[in-house]
């Protein structure tokens, strides 16, 4: 295995936890093992009238405390032991802040900016229809995540729903408002990173007055922390995403840039700010 595979590291960190708890190795082996896993091939008809075939993956980690939970990412470096681990940690969240779930994770292997919108519904409806015997409100309930979103939520519970003949909201979380979803789930993330944070500065004794904040990434969690903050009063000085990086020590308002990036689809080229290396963001 890589030396920094994911699945690895998410295994050490619970060998370590464990260690600490002093459990008996039968436990441990149970918490390691997750109860269910799933590969699908996700099959769809390409704009020009190919095939393509993507790998898809659902992962239910542990389900004694109710339901699985866990989002869905599409994004080309997903791999099954990604998503092994984020379950894992998804019931780790759940059970520490007393959410009566299990953990879940799923995703595709994908790349979603290459895909027309025809083709990543397409893509969407099916992967849900491979999956439809193993989620559902009372088994295991979905959720935007990396390249997915409101929209994507609502193709996955029509497409469930379809297939039950009535209506089920509850197979998804993280749906459009107008179909049921939640008011400022979009922005939740985001909003709990930030609390996280300023927690942390508390309890490290750090004046948030003196610092100034760099965000990595621009998208749906990246972007409304970087509301979030400006909101509070924080200076940005530098963003992020898969296009580059820009700075501008007088600060950038996310605002702005949030309309900027409405338009161009990506932060470069944006003119309040200049363009810096991306290695050099975190410096």
């Amino acid at each position: 295995m890589a030396k920094d595979n994911v699945w690895d590291m998410t295994l050490k960190r619970l060998d370590d936890t464990m260690t600490i708890l002093d459990l008996k190795p039968g436990i441990i082996k149970y918490l390691k093992e997750p109860r269910k896993v799933v590969e699908v091939a996700v099959v769809v008809k390409m704009d020009n009238g190919d095939i393509d075939i993507f790998k898809g993956y659902r992962v239910q980690h542990n389900t004694n405390r109710g339901p699985a939970k866990g989002g869905i990412r599409y994004h080309q470096d997903v791999t099954l032991d990604e998503i092994k681990a984020l379950a894992m940690l998804m019931t780790w969240k759940c059970s520490l802040t007393g959410l009566p779930f299990g953990g879940a994770k799923g995703g595709v292997a994908v790349d979603p900016t290459l895909l027309s919108e025809r083709e990543l519904e397409n893509l969407t409806r099916r992967y849900t229809y491979e999956l439809i015997p193993l989620i559902g409100p009372e088994k295991d309930i979905p959720a935007p995540d990396v390249g997915t979103n409101a929209k994507i939520m609502a193709w996955i519970m029509d497409t469930y729903s379809i297939a039950k003949g009535y209506i089920v909201p509850g197979v998804v979380t993280g749906k459009p408002i107008e179909l049921g979803g939640s008011q400022g789930r979009e922005e939740a993330t985001s909003r709990g990173a930030v609390c996280t944070i300023q927690a942390a500065l508390k309890i490290l004794k750090i004046n948030p007055s003196n610092l100034t904040v760099v965000i990595q990434g621009f998208g749906n969690v990246g972007g409304n922390a970087a509301k979030v903050f400006f909101d509070q009063g924080f200076k940005i000085i530098a963003i992020s995403d898969i296009s580059g990086a820009i700075r501008n020590d007088k600060g950038i308002d996310p605002y702005k840039l949030s309309e900027y990036v409405s338009v161009n689809k990506t932060i470069a080229g944006y003119s309040e700010a200049e363009a810096i290396d991306p290695s050099e963001l975190l410096k």
